[in-house]
């Protein structure tokens, strides 16, 4: 299936949806973002939102716009960002300050892995998966290592922009074929 078969299926009342889809999968509708970017932060998204026919569909659109390497480095963000979200997000709730002081203990290699502009483009994905999973924490150390790395705002925008899009067309569909 097709990001525009998947389209097709959305509801009358989810309109917007249909119209921000096309939108933010597009250079034009994602200023600061080049394909590959906008690809990459889809599939990351389109993983985190766990809707196996929107995944399928931006998993075949992400690999006209991204390389193999690409799109593995976006399938890897958003496995760790599902470990890290949880575990950091829990870490930032508590009201125990102890918990900030002992080690997570847990391996993240994949994120050392990338350098240059391949770090930011996992950083993206990252902050967009972070952003679906709602882990405020991660969200402020991707932003912040995202500017750091020269990426302006309107690019991040545009990266959280495309996890939100997808993120609601997966709740939505999700909900409908619940419906039957």
């Amino acid at each position: 299936m097709s990001v525009a078969d998947l389209r097709s299926k959305l509801p009358e009342y989810a309109k917007d949806l249909k119209l921000n889809l096309d939108a933010v999968l597009s250079e034009p509708g994602a200023p600061g973002l080049n394909m590959a970017q906008i690809a990459m932060v889809a599939l990351g998204s389109a993983y985190a939102s766990r809707f196996k026919p929107l995944t399928e569909a931006i998993a075949a659109f992400a690999a006209e716009h991204a390389t193999p390497e690409q799109l593995t480095a976006a399938k890897g963000s958003a496995a760790i960002m599902g470990m890290n979200n949880i575990y950091y997000r829990f870490q930032h709730l508590v009201s125990h300050p102890e918990y900030e002081t002992i080690p997570a203990k847990l391996r993240m290699n994949v994120i050392a892995g990338y350098k240059g502009d391949a770090k930011n483009d996992f950083e993206l994905v990252s902050l967009a998966v972070s952003a679906v999973n709602g882990c405020g924490l991660c969200i402020d150390s991707h932003d912040r290592v995202l500017r750091e790395g020269g990426i302006g705002v309107q690019a991040i925008q545009s990266a959280v922009r495309i996890a939100s899009v997808i993120h609601a067309v997966a709740v939505v569909l999700e909900q409908a074929d619940a419906a039957g």
